[in-house]
């Protein structure tokens, strides 16, 4: 289980988390909506401290990692329950796609290179790259390369995956392939937290759909109800020109 509690950081003069509390259990696909700059992807980037937050504690089990005491150690040992995938891919240009999802298990977790060359073997084969694994990132399709960074993300086996709009940065075709593969990580049990713009998907694949609005949780709860019935103004406002009630386009 992991756990959120008053995490908060501003830049400058405007606030873009303000307090935030929230509990994410072993499993939950947590879906985050919301407007343009209501605080979603520095949500993600707070909670694996890629942005440091100004206060707030983050719990993973029994790790807990107070802001106001945080240490280079316990920033390390957080970041070792968390992987995240990009709108950018933000692969190794110089590493193929093997290489790039080894690096994490040799240098992170210090794994030989034989197990770490096993494991993201198996991850390639699941997000259907086999063969591709020797290609460079110049070599792939944009919905390949995402494909790697979600195969590098599963083969840290990480307590969180964090999603940052992993297809705004894809044309329209490549978006399905991307789609279906976090899809079938979600059915595998993986916990996740997912910032998405594709609504038919949240609502088809997510547990659990959270809106945020100017850096507050505003909507919790399941995609029925928050598609369906939200309780918020501010979330219908948003919802309007999504016709909830109608089946998503999305199909897999």
């Amino acid at each position: 289980m992991i756990e959120i509690r008053g995490l908060t950081k501003s830049f400058r003069q405007h606030t873009v988390l303000d307090h935030i509390d929230l509990t994410i259990n072993k499993g939950e696909v947590v879906a985050v909506i919301g407007s343009s700059g209501a605080g979603k992807s520095t949500l993600l980037r707070t909670i694996n401290l890629l942005e440091i937050p100004d206060e707030g504690i983050i719990k993973f089990g029994d790790l807990e990692v107070d802001m106001a005491k945080r240490t280079k150690a316990l920033t390390l040992e957080l970041r070792k329950n968390t992987a995240m995938v990009f709108q950018q891919f933000n692969l190794f240009r110089q590493k193929t796609a093997i290489e790039n999802v080894m690096e994490g298990l040799i240098v992170v977790k210090k794994m030989p290179k034989e197990k770490a060359l096993h494991i993201a073997k198996m991850q390639l084969d699941r997000v259907g790259l086999s063969d591709r694994i020797h290609h460079y990132p110049k070599q792939l399709s944009g919905g390949q390369q995402q494909r790697v960074a979600i195969a590098r993300a599963l083969a840290m086996q990480p307590k969180i995956l964090l999603f940052d709009e992993p297809t705004s940065a894809l044309d329209p075709e490549l978006v399905g392939e991307v789609l279906d593969t976090i899809r079938k990580a979600a059915e595998e049990g993986n916990t996740m937290l997912l910032v998405s713009h594709e609504m038919s998907f949240v609502r088809k694949v997510a547990t659990r759909v959270l809106f945020l609005d100017q850096g507050a949780i505003v909507e919790d709860g399941t995609p029925e109800e928050v598609f369906l019935n939200p309780r918020s103004d501010r979330t219908k406002k948003f919802l309007t020109n999504y016709h909830g009630s109608q089946e998503p386009e999305f199909s897999i």
